[in-house]
């Protein structure tokens, strides 16, 4: 039996700010029990839910070298869902009411988790054959391997791999502080390894040190070697670009099944679901305050309001969306500039726009049960599940053909009557309002057409049952 252990920040259900936690909390569940033994380590957040921090067992503790420090570190541990949780426990680090603060605090004490997570495998008695690495907070987890630890015996056979989820979080502070916090020596700070335009680079060391590097979906992968989409680690993922793939994340068919989902008015199945969707519609508009048009065109929003979602797009051709029979629903925090320029349409058209600028798991679920089309033009995308939450609920997603919403929405081709949502190349407001009108013209002249691209959606499979045989696949090779 292959052992394997999952190291990151954070982890569904008992911590999470993103997708990445969906992925560490989900994965495993779909690995094959009898050929793997996988476990997760997580650190143990003092504003992890009261529910959760109840169920940990304290196991052991033990003192630490960080640098010139001697740290305590706490186990924990729980059974979730079958899988094999541990927790590191330090109040010194991870205390707080969120789990990422100012990005000096960050680069300690995600050095300190990589150190410790290495550090408790003998005390807790496994080892694994492959560590399983997740985005810049446990960039050190490989460089540390490969360091002092591969001395041991105990570590000398284990490999690493490190998963991208946005390559633009990269753990990123000034050299000398890092060589304080860290105790490594010199020799890791030069621009072959750690070092990058004079800092150094958490998220870079664990790429170059790392046995084999995924990211979150085939069309990132190959996006990430270009300069635009690259930040900075275009020439090292060009480097490396043999040992990268890209595995679309999956999506928790348990968690996100309109046919049994408790949290909207009124679960259906791919068979009939324009009545059921239908009734959700009714539900959600008289809920949110919207008027009760069965025939208005609802486009739901779930996002981060950044950049980074295209919300300046959406911006940009906000006062026309609103001059069309369109309903806009928006759940989501963000910039301050974009939670403002949504609350300004619904006061300005409060028969037309819904801003909920805050997050709400139940909401999301009436979201993607309720609307006609779900709205996602990102400037780029490492995998994006919002996508695949709005398909499997009959949802038609309207995206721009990047990472892996390309790889995972088909545009609607109406000659060959083929496609899943519609899509636009550029990165432009009015390619995507084109984009929009198109699809709400197939929407209002042909419905039949519609509810096929939407059924079709619904029939997809984007479960993690797919994804999983990759990461199997990677995880035998290795």
């Amino acid at each position: 039996m292959k052992k394997i252990l999952f190291v990151a920040s954070e982890g569904v259900p008992f911590i999470k700010t993103g997708g990445l936690a969906d992925v560490v909390g989900s994965l495993p569940k779909y690995l094959d029990k009898n050929q793997f033994d996988v476990r997760v380590i997580l650190p143990k957040y003092m504003c992890m839910k009261e529910e959760y921090r109840k169920q940990l067992t304290y196991i052991t503790h033990f003192y630490m070298d960080l640098g010139w420090r001697s740290q305590y570190v706490g186990v924990l541990e729980t059974i979730y869902d079958g899988i094999h949780f541990y927790f590191i426990d330090n109040e010194y680090y991870f205390a707080g009411f969120k789990p990422y603060g100012n990005i000096y605090e960050d680069v300690e004490k995600f050095a300190f988790f990589s150190k410790a997570a290495l550090s408790v495998l003998p005390v807790i008695g496994f080892q694994p054959d492959i560590i399983h690495c997740h985005d810049w907070q446990t960039g050190l987890v490989p460089v540390f391997l490969k360091g002092k630890f591969h001395e041991n015996a105990f570590y000398a056979n284990m490999k690493c791999i490190m998963t991208i989820h946005n390559l633009k979080f990269q753990g990123v502070w000034d050299m000398q502080s890092i060589k304080n916090i860290t105790g490594l020596p010199d020799y890791y700070f030069t621009p072959d390894k750690m070092e990058l335009y004079g800092d150094a680079n958490y998220l870079k060391g664990g790429l170059v040190y790392a046995d084999a590097l995924t990211t979150v979906s085939p069309t990132y992968a190959e996006e990430i070697k270009t300069p635009f989409y690259g930040e900075n680690l275009d020439g090292l993922m060009c480097a490396r670009a043999n040992d990268l793939r890209g595995i679309v994340n999956g999506l928790d068919y348990q968690e996100w099944n309109p046919e049994t989902d408790g949290r909207i008015y009124q679960t259906y199945t791919a068979d009939g679901f324009c009545n059921g969707k239908a009734k959700n519609k009714e539900a959600l508009q008289k809920e949110l305050g919207l008027p009760q048009k069965k025939d208005a065109f609802m486009i739901g929003i779930v996002s981060r309001l950044t950049d980074q979602k295209g919300m300046d797009l959406i911006d940009y051709m906000m006062d026309e969306m609103c001059q069309q029979d369109y309903q806009i629903v928006v759940l989501g925090t963000g910039e301050e500039r974009y939670e403002n320029m949504f609350r300004h349409f619904a006061w300005k058209y409060p028969e037309k726009v819904s801003a909920n600028i805050y997050y709400s798991e139940d909401i999301s679920h009436k979201i993607y049960a309720a609307c006609d089309a779900f709205l996602m033009p990102s400037l780029f995308e490492p995998c994006g599940l919002s996508q695949l939450m709005s398909l499997r609920y009959g949802t038609v997603p309207i995206v721009r053909e990047t990472g892996g919403l390309k790889d995972t929405v088909k545009p609607y081709n109406q000659y060959e009557g083929t496609g899943t949502g519609f899509s636009f190349a550029n990165y432009n407001a009015h390619e995507m309002f084109d984009t929009i009108r198109f699809a709400h013209s197939v929407y209002v002249e042909q419905r039949a057409v519609w509810d096929q691209i939407a059924e079709r959606g619904m029939r997809e499979d984007f479960s993690w049952n797919a994804s999983a045989q990759k990461y199997v696949e990677l995880y035998n090779w290795l």
